[in-house]
């Protein structure tokens, strides 16, 4: 039991050593990763849209 206490006492010293962002950088970050999944999805669509396109082709002959 005593290992577990430890393992506590030492995960909240080192979450207190954390410099946690501001709610500007977070929401700023996050709109980022959601223009960037956003934008690689929508390219992954264009390719995949393309690549039917061209199979259809080679197949309807």
């Amino acid at each position: 039991m005593s290992k577990i206490l430890g393992f506590l006492k030492e995960s909240w010293a080192e979450l207190k050593k954390v410099v946690w962002p501001s709610r500007k950088q977070t929401v700023r970050l996050t709109l980022a990763v959601l223009a960037i999944t956003f934008g690689v999805a929508g390219f992954t669509a264009v390719l995949d849209y393309l690549f039917s396109q061209m199979l259809n082709l080679l197949v309807a002959r």
